[in-house]
């Protein structure tokens, strides 16, 4: 997968005096690199000096505000929200998708003395349109023959859970069978910091992919993902990472990113400002060992995690891609 970004990066480079790109193409490509080579967060006009703040991309915003101006992003941006992964990820990210479910193995394979099991239950968070939740029970079923496992789809964005009953509405996981005679999928509205909707340590499985970087309150988020597992249960997610560790890959990645990705919001999407959003957010997410560090705090066990001399964590996650994404998992103590 490493091999990729090399190859990929070759085949999208542009000649300055390339017909393909128009000037002005040329020109919002340019303004967009140099935005981030500034990096610096924007300050707010609207938000008074007693107000608590938050960042939004590089903007800074009270934080009350940050969940409804997250929630217009992905409004705006649901429709097309899988088109624009495959094309800012160059498809790459089905392949970490498929690396982290495998990585999980969700599901209970029926033992000789039961030919079936109760399954677990599974709570993909900000897992909207349902590409996550598909491929936890694709592999249940196919490669644990567990046909009792079932996901509950929580996503703050109506819209984004709407393109994921569309997903759903003609898979099997969504209508009573013979062999599954309840619905193996449900959908839940609600904000990652408050799952009062879930029962606690009622969850065997949590999972979140590239969404707790939008989480106003990430500590919260992960206190309540601890309050909802069952002694036992894993929590998992998969996000970007704010920097490569290769500082000439780095480069090539952040020009990419600030360069092309809201330039391709802009054609596909007509939304510019929300794939900028999108990319800042990155930048503003914490490093691998800041990341674990927090889990840790929550009281989940990491996996693999190892301290240097000065007492950081130097591992408990897995870099994807030279470390454009990252896989963390934390265990709540039994």
């Amino acid at each position: 997968m490493a091999g990729l970004l090399p190859r990929a990066t070759k085949r999208l480079r542009l000649s300055p005096t390339s017909g393909i790109i128009c000037r002005d193409c040329r020109r919002a490509v340019t303004s967009s690199i140099r935005h981030s080579q500034q990096q610096q967060p924007a300050p707010s006009q609207h938000v008074s000096q007693s107000e608590k703040t938050t960042h939004f991309g590089f903007e800074t915003v009270a934080e009350e505000l940050k969940a409804s101006r997250v929630r217009t992003v992905f409004s705006s941006v649901a429709a097309s929200y899988d088109t624009m992964n495959d094309l800012m990820s160059l498809g790459i990210h089905r392949l970490w998708k498929d690396h982290f479910v495998r990585s999980l193995n969700p599901g209970i394979r029926p033992t000789s003395y039961s030919q079936s099991a109760a399954g677990q239950t599974i709570l993909d968070i900000a897992g909207g349109t349902g590409d996550i939740a598909l491929r936890l029970l694709d592999h249940a079923t196919t490669i644990n023959r567990d046909n009792g496992t079932s996901v509950i789809i929580s996503d703050i964005n109506p819209e984004m859970l709407a393109e994921g009953r569309k997903r759903f509405a003609t898979s099997p996981y969504y209508a009573s069978t013979a062999t599954s005679p309840n619905r193996r999928v449900s959908f839940l509205e609600a904000n990652a910091e408050d799952l009062s909707a879930i029962e606690s340590n009622s969850i065997d499985l949590y999972t979140v992919a590239f969404g707790i970087r939008n989480f106003t309150h990430k500590e919260v988020a992960l206190k309540e993902a601890f309050r909802v597992l069952k002694p036992g249960g894993v929590f998992a997610c998969l996000e970007f990472t704010p920097r490569l560790s290769n500082p000439i890959m780095n480069g090539i990645y952040k020009r990419w990113s600030f360069g092309a990705i809201p330039l391709i919001g802009q054609v596909v999407a007509a939304d510019r400002e929300s794939y900028q959003y999108l990319v800042e957010s990155i930048e503003r997410f914490p490093s691998q060992p800041e990341f674990a560090s927090m889990i840790e705090e929550a009281g989940f066990i990491v996996p693999g995690k190892e301290r240097g001399d000065g007492g950081e964590l130097q591992g408990g996650w897995e870099d994807l891609s030279l470390g454009i994404a990252a896989i963390h998992k934390g265990v709540k103590p039994v």
